[in-house]
């Protein structure tokens, strides 16, 4: 049964249920339904123990009940079956029990996160509204596993710093739409977010910029506060541990050779300076792709590898097996006016500027590969030649992904055509700061991860997808969440539900079950675009954005 079945299915309202992402299969339990109350335990089976504390965590935050260690095969039952996938799971609703059995402990997760959504929006809340009042779970069977094994939300808060909170929150939200990569946007031109013990100037120095942009940076207004963050070594542990107990992977991104003028202004002799005087440099404070970029010198790779070593210590091999090390939007004119730069290319024997960036790149993949990592980096680490171990992120549309898959390269597809949740909502003038593509909810719900016409071999490379935030014009919280949600519910539904093409998926079926989900989202405090258009709070006129169709914005 697909996802668009389950909308007839027997006895089952699904659009009630409103499940966001669609399981495989739903179907009516031969008994049931099940009453939660405060007599109901909570049986966790070897290797499910840490689901077992998220459920009492959040369920008994939720709806006041203890839900007390059980051992018997009555009350909420969770269980591993090896013959599964790791992240399928089996749930099933009777009026004695539910249980959930798993792949792996991320499976029975998974399908602890579709009882919360059977439970109803008040599971959601941080607190009972009815303290430790019984609730009806529904007399289903559902039975699931994901499309796609990596299905991902880049944050990036180098543009806009957000609180450690507010990324532990990220990654509940993530979990809650059972999403399982975090792309932690860490270093770019505006900001260095993570601490570096042995170069501290890069947090000292490059976490801060006198003042910002506001809106598109053809924009006339400045906010002339000086602005900053970062994250302590400390602050990382805790994000990547709060992570793992969702069975999220993070990967940490330290851009390079481009978006690197954070860097520079800390260390000046990491820049070019036989072309420019890097002391003069400092943090940037509006947007665009900038010219500063690293100087292609032993003395630039030892310095990275510095950071690279205090970035794995803080990234363990088993939730973070991938390193994105960006390489996108790097200029080329200062390597082709440095003397420096061009005795490189000589030296190294590669024809171009492009292959001294791919020098970097492959200088990187193989440090990290000696160490258990991989390497992942954006679609332009193609040009001048790829290592054969790295990954591609394709996000200039498909076409970089097209040629790394048939290459023979692992690629996440993320063009900004389809899933940059910067991008506006919806063409009309009361958008905030509108930048580039209308991407609306239904836009996002047609976008297929799988290019058509790639053959076999290369679908095999597609890993799976991610949507982008990038937070040059969302300078708090909740503008990140209107910019994301709802979009994002659509988004995970593609990333893991097993839908048909494009053309074929029932967009009406989905926005009648995301009547339910925009319950949740008001029980999670969730600042989501109304379907009906901003409200006045959530409105920036007279902010200049870039609303033009049809053109690849840079923002």
């Amino acid at each position: 049964m697909t996802p668009e079945d389950t909308t007839a299915t027997d006895s089952v309202d699904t659009a009630a249920l409103g499940l966001i992402p669609a399981p495989r299969t739903l179907a009516p339990a031969p008994s049931g339904p099940y009453a939660l109350d405060r007599e109901t335990p909570l049986s966790a089976a070897p290797g499910t123990e840490g689901v077992a504390h998220w459920l009492r965590t959040t369920l008994g935050a939720a709806t006041g009940l203890p839900l007390a260690e059980g051992t018997g095969d009555q009350g909420i039952v969770l269980a591993l079956d090896e013959e599964l996938a790791p992240e399928a799971y089996r749930l099933a609703v009777e009026a004695d029990a539910v249980r959930i059995t798993g792949g792996s402990a991320a499976g029975v997760f998974r399908g602890a996160q579709t009882l919360r959504q059977l439970l109803g929006p008040d599971a959601f809340r941080s607190a009972p509204l009815v303290p430790g009042g019984a609730r009806e779970v529904p007399a289903v069977v559902v039975e699931d596993e994901p499309r796609f094994g990596w299905r991902g939300l880049l944050l990036d808060v180098s543009r806009h710093f957000l609180s450690k909170d507010d990324v532990l929150r990220y990654l509940d939200l993530l979990a809650a739409h059972k999403l399982n990569v975090f792309h932690f946007h860490l270093t770019d031109d505006q900001g260095w977010r993570i601490e570096i013990k042995r170069y501290p100037r890069l947090t000292e120095v490059g976490s801060w910029r006198s003042r910002t942009k506001y809106g598109h940076r053809a924009s006339e207004l400045w906010d002339e506060t000086p602005y900053g963050g970062f994250y302590t070594q400390d602050d990382i542990r805790e994000i990547v541990a709060y992570a793992a107990e969702r069975h999220i992977r993070v990967v940490p991104e330290i851009d390079i050779p481009g978006h690197s003028q954070a860097a520079i202004s800390a260390y000046p002799e990491l820049g070019n300076t036989d072309v420019i005087d890097t002391t003069t440099l400092s943090v940037w404070d509006t947007w665009g792709v900038n010219p500063n970029v690293l100087a292609p010198t032993d003395n630039t790779l030892r310095f990275f590898e510095g950071v690279l070593e205090e970035v794995l210590e803080l990234f363990p091999a088993a939730t973070s097996p991938f390193v994105h090390m960006g390489g996108d939007e790097c200029p080329k004119d200062q390597w082709k006016e440095s003397p420096l730069a061009q005795a490189r290319i000589t030296e190294l024997g590669v024809k171009d500027e492009d292959g001294l960036q791919s020098w970097f790149i492959r200088h990187f993949d193989a440090w990290l590969t000696a160490r258990g990592r991989r390497l992942i980096g954006w679609d332009e680490i193609l040009e001048g030649g790829l290592a054969a171990g790295a990954a591609v992120s394709s996000w200039r549309g498909y076409a970089g992904g097209i040629a790394a898959a048939e290459a023979g390269h692992d690629v996440v597809m993320c063009p900004e055509q389809q899933v940059y949740l910067d991008h506006r909502q919806d063409g009309g003038p009361d958008e905030p700061i509108p930048i580039g593509y209308v991407r609306t909810l239904e836009d996002v719900y047609r976008f297929e991860p799988v290019p058509p016409g790639l053959s076999e071999e290369a679908a095999r490379h597609i890993l799976g997808t991610q949507a982008n935030v990038w937070t040059e014009v969302m300078q708090n919280r909740a503008r990140v969440d209107y910019q994301v949600f709802p979009r994002l519910a659509a988004f995970a539904e593609v990333a893991w539900s097993a839908l048909p093409a494009p053309a074929d998926r029932d967009f009406a079926a989905f926005d009648a079950r995301m009547t339910a989900h925009y319950a949740r989202l008001d029980a999670l405090g969730v600042d989501y675009r109304p379907p009906a258009g901003p409200y006045p709070r959530q409105q920036r006129p007279g902010i200049l954005g870039r609303p033009i169709d049809g053109v690849p914005p840079v923002v």
